[in-house]
């Protein structure tokens, strides 16, 4: 005699580039970019999404580097600004959804770079790489 079967939800998530682009580090403002996350489930479950830390291990702020130079940056969930997109620790927070539908739900990454506060910045190409993880 079989037993009743399980099966699990299989999800994944692609996300764009976030790119600041070319900017001047002389100016008093930001420079803002976004990135989107999109996850796709087989299956309508609840889940959320952590960003990690970065190379720097701090979500405020986190750096990107280019080589020994560092820019100080960070990444948000909303579009005010206020919420730094991490794991829940250090003052940040995660995102929440669903239960997601089948296929495809898309979120926005908010970026930004505080200029005012870094006018010694070197010339040069900065990055970070970033974890992504879906707990459902």
């Amino acid at each position: 005699m079989l037993g009743p079967s399980t099966a699990s939800a299989l999800c994944s998530v692609d996300s764009t580039g976030l790119a600041f682009g070319s900017f001047n580090p002389l100016t008093d403002s930001t420079v803002d970019s976004t990135a989107t996350l999109t996850l796709t489930c087989d299956e309508s479950v609840s889940y959320t999404i952590a960003l990690s830390p970065g190379g720097s291990g701090t979500y405020n702020p986190r750096r990107m580097a280019s080589g020994s130079n560092t820019l100080d940056y960070n990444l948000y969930a909303d579009a005010g600004y206020s919420q730094i997109w991490g794991d829940g620790a250090g003052g940040s927070v995660t995102v929440a959804g669903g239960p997601a539908p089948l296929g495809a739900r898309e979120h926005t990454v908010y970026g930004r770079i505080p200029l005012a506060s870094q006018r010694g910045a070197r010339v040069g190409s900065y990055s970070d790489s970033i974890i992504v993880t879906i707990t459902y």
